[in-house]
This record gives structure tokens, sequence and C-alpha cells, in this order.
């Protein structure tokens, strides 16, 4: 188990710049900006904080999904690369020997990269985006404070809505990191065996499928109107119940992070959670049987 681990904060020291370093710096830079902004009057404090205060309530909840929606897209496209080139590094840098001499198979180094892209890495930008929409609800609260709005009232449920939002981030990430494990792990295997070329064939791969299923058994007018195709889709699309959301958005609802987590899991596909994993875990044995035996030649 330690050398397991060993290998996962191995992945985060070699990649730390991307999941951790980068996103700290720009949380740093746009909270320097929006200081400078608000220090030469280039955005009207007094009024900011009036405004934030017409619905605080629903500004600081829209404010907070807005940011982190934005670091969902950063960690999905981060991850991405990270599986494509992650999984060949050790080929490409020449580090094959020497991991190929510690008392670990190719299976468990694969396996730690892997669990190192569904645990410390997306932990790392996790919390680098809890920071910054910290920052965010600082600076937000010191604006209303200097309109003279500011109150312990609004401090206290300006603090409960990050707790909320928080952890309701926490679930969607995990549920997130759980529905695309299987591309996770099969852009890593094709790294393995194709290296940096695993980019454009991880993108070229769904339609080769489906047109593959369309030339052989049939199916639609097109290539693209097949099982295949709309079974990708479907695993491609965040399974996200907006039934609850819609009724909040127009104001039928106050929002409650309890009932959104308990709506948002019940209609969750944990079937189609549990295949992923099975296939995610075939895909990464078949690619360190691949690693293992080339490496033997």
């Amino acid at each position: 188990m330690k050398a397991f681990l060993a290998l996962v904060h191995r992945e985060y020291i070699e990649h730390r710049g991307a999941f951790f370093i980068a996103p700290l710096v720009m949380v740093a830079l746009v909270f320097l900006l929006t200081i400078l902004a608000f220090s030469v009057e280039r955005i009207n404090t007094r009024f900011s904080g009036q405004m934030l205060t017409v619905m605080p309530t629903w500004v600081f909840e829209a404010g907070f999904a807005a940011l982190a929606a934005g670091w969902l897209i950063y960690l999905g496209f981060v991850l991405f690369f990270y599986c494509a080139d992650g999984f060949a590094a050790d080929k490409r840098n020449n580090a094959m020997l020497f991991w190929k001499s510690m008392p670990a198979s190719d299976f468990k180094v694969l396996l730690s990269k892997l669990a190192a892209a569904l645990t410390i890495l997306p932990g790392s930008v996790f919390a680098v985006a809890l920071l910054s929409i910290l920052l965010m609800f600082g600076v937000a609260y010191v604006t209303t404070m200097i309109a003279g709005l500011g109150s312990a009232t609004l401090l206290w449920n300006i603090l409960g809505i990050f707790a909320q939002m928080s952890l309701v981030l926490l679930v969607v990430v995990v549920c997130a990191l759980l529905w695309y494990l299987p591309y996770m792990a099969l852009v890593g295997a094709m790294g393995t065996v194709a290296g940096r070329w695993a980019i454009p064939l991880a993108l070229l791969l769904p339609s080769v499928l489906s047109v593959l299923e369309w030339v052989l058994l049939g199916g639609g007018m097109h290539p693209f109107a097949t099982r295949t195709w709309a079974f990708l889709d479907y695993r491609s699309q965040f399974p996200v119940s907006f039934d609850y959301l819609d009724r909040i958005w127009e104001g039928q609802e106050m929002f409650d992070a309890t009932r959104f987590m308990v709506d948002f899991l019940q209609k969750f596909d944990w079937l189609q959670v549990g295949i992923g994993a099975v296939f995610a875990l075939v895909a990464i044995y078949i690619a360190s049987e691949y690693r293992r035996r080339s490496a033997a030649n």
C-alpha cells in the first residue's frame, strides 16, 4: 500500500503545475485585478454593494454556481490531457527501466495514475476552486460593508451558502469523476500504446465506431444515427437532473442543498457507473499487459 501511495504522490509531484500551481496563479491574478479595479474606482463600490443586497441569497448562489462550472470545465480539460500524456510519460522520458526495477507491476503503476486522476489531482483543483469562490464572497461582502449594508446576519447567510454549495460541488465532482471514469481509462490506455497520439485518436474513435456499425449493420440515414453514437452521446453528457433546478430559477422554491443532492443522487445512473468501472479496470489491465510485453521486447 505504501508503494502504491508513493506512486500516486509521484503523479501529483509531476503534474502539480497544471492541477495546483497554474490554478493558484490564475486565482491570485484575478484577485489582484479585482482589488485594483475597486481601488482605482473602475467599479463603483457603493453601487455594487447595494446591488448585492437586492437578492443576496440568489446572487451568491448564482455566483458560486458560475465559478464552479468554470472550474469543472477546467478540470475536465486538464484531466483529458493528463490521461493522454501522463500514461505515456515513463516511456517518453526513458524512465521505464527505472520503474521496471521497482517492486511494482505495470498494472499497479497504471492503476496509480488512474487513482491520481480520481483523487489527488482533482482534489487540488477543488481546493483552489473553493479558495477562489471564498475570495469572491469576501470581496462581495466587503463591498456591502462599504455601502453601509453589511451585517452579521448577511455574513452568516453568506457562510451558510458557501458551506452548502461546497458540499454540492463536492458531490457533483465525485459523481462526474465516476461517470467519466471509462473515458479517462480509455484515453490513458490509448496513451500507453500511442503516446500523445492518444489525443487525436480519442477524438476520432467515437466517429470510427459509429461509422463501422453503420457500414456493417446498417441503421439510420447517416453514420451518426446509430446505437453506438446514441450510447456514446448519452455517456458523454453528465446526467444532471434539472427538474429541481428549474423550480429554483423560476422562483418557486428556495435552494436547499440537501434536497438537491437527494434528487441528484436518486436520478443518477449508478448501473452505468458500475459498468464503466469494470470497463476501466479491463482497459487498464490490457494497457498494462501491452506495456509489460513492449518493455520486455
